[in-house]
């Protein structure tokens, strides 16, 4: 099984924030940033699988290969972005990166101004509609 690049990516810039961000490492481990941590590798597993499970459907611009109904599909209409959010979530609280805060909340209003939604910002009127 191939992995994705990401998968290896993610993990890469998470350490590089925790290293080279003035003053992350000598802040104390409290039990508000272990939190944050749990919910942001629950977040990258999260993100991992569904892009596994994605399998060859998987395309950067939005095409409709195959319709996924299996495993977190079934469950969740979009699992990558729910992932992607939870890590983010979770590395902001664990990284004390609050003012990233700022820059989730700024594109989450943008999307909602052009497109109507923040939680599915990419959605296209496919094929299965």
């Amino acid at each position: 099984m191939k992995i994705p690049i990401p998968a290896l990516v993610v993990p890469v810039v998470c350490l590089l924030l925790y290293l080279f961000v003035p003053g992350l490492r000598r802040r104390p481990w409290t039990a508000l940033r272990v939190a944050g941590a749990i919910v942001a590798i629950a977040g990258y597993f999260l993100f991992v699988t569904a892009r596994i499970q994605l399998g060859r459907s998987f395309s950067v611009s939005p095409q409709a290969k195959e319709l996924i109904t299996h495993g977190l599909y079934s469950r969740i209409r979009n699992p990558i972005y729910v992932g992607v959010g939870v890590m983010w979530l979770g590395l902001i609280v664990s990284l004390h990166l609050y003012w990233l805060f700022l820059h989730v909340w700024t594109v989450c209003v943008k999307q909602t101004e052009v497109r109507g939604s923040c939680i599915f910002p990419l959605r296209v009127r496919s094929m299965y509609a």
